[in-house]
């Protein structure tokens, strides 16, 4: 005897990038499970095939892979929040003594990529030299989101090496897919401090998720306001 299927509701987003409508639902309890075992294993390989899966599964997205950081952030918090609920709560410390911790109690819904005005992806180095700069890959994203703690340079090095799309000088734009990832650190390697900070601030203020809440300090009685940024804050 075949048994009733239940409904899926289906919902539509825009990505933060481009502005494109897209068609996602909840994800499934067998979708649930595979996250939970991949984060369990804590292979960041097993993540990302997990987080891979669930969003070519619940939404219209054909290419993943392709997708923006901030827009596979914005689309995982989206299907989580139909998923289990339309609000979360984490523990923050209280700025003022960096010690207590507290509760706080965030709406899913109001979290926003947040898009930085001064950012661009074109990086002029020299006068000769330019770099043209696009987004960490999925596999970035679950690095650093769910992987182990690096030093902030050796991330910084080892994501421009992954997002380096062009290199261009007076002679020749040389595409950056033609080289090993070794050749593009050592590339790196030879910047001087003025430019590796420009390096720095493209990482620093790509759109992101990002949310401020207020928490007061029950020791102290002092008020203060935290920005939460990143996938990861939103479910520590």
């Amino acid at each position: 005897m075949a048994l009733p299927k239940i409904n899926v509701p289906k919902y539509k987003l825009k990505l933060p990038s481009d502005g494109r409508t897209v068609n996602f639902r909840p994800f499934l309890v067998k979708e649930e499970k595979l996250l939970l075992l991949a984060t369990e294993t804590g292979e960041q390989e097993d993540i990302v095939s997990a987080i891979k899966n669930i969003i070519k599964e619940c939404t219209d997205i054909q290419e993943v892979e392709k997708l923006a950081t901030f827009d596979i952030e914005y689309v995982f918090l989206q299907i989580r929040t139909k998923s289990v609920g339309e609000s979360v709560e984490v523990n923050v410390t209280c700025p003022d003594d960096g010690e207590t911790t507290v509760p706080v109690s965030i709406p899913l819904d109001e979290i926003k990529v947040q898009k930085n005005r001064t950012h661009k992806s074109e990086l002029k180095l020299s006068d000769e030299v330019i770099i043209t700069m696009g987004y960490p890959s999925l596999d970035s994203f679950v690095k650093i989101n769910f992987g182990e703690e690096t030093s902030q340079i050796e991330q910084v090095f080892e994501m421009a090496a992954g997002c380096v799309k062009t290199i261009a000088d007076a002679n020749q734009v040389y595409d950056c897919a033609d080289s090993t990832k070794q050749e593009l650190v050592e590339f790196f390697d030879q910047l001087n401090s003025k430019q590796f900070m420009m390096i720095q601030e493209f990482f620093e203020t790509m759109p992101k998720l990002s949310h401020t809440v207020k928490v007061t300090n029950p020791n102290t009685g002092v008020e203060s306001e935290i920005v939460l940024e990143g996938l990861a804050s939103f479910f520590a």
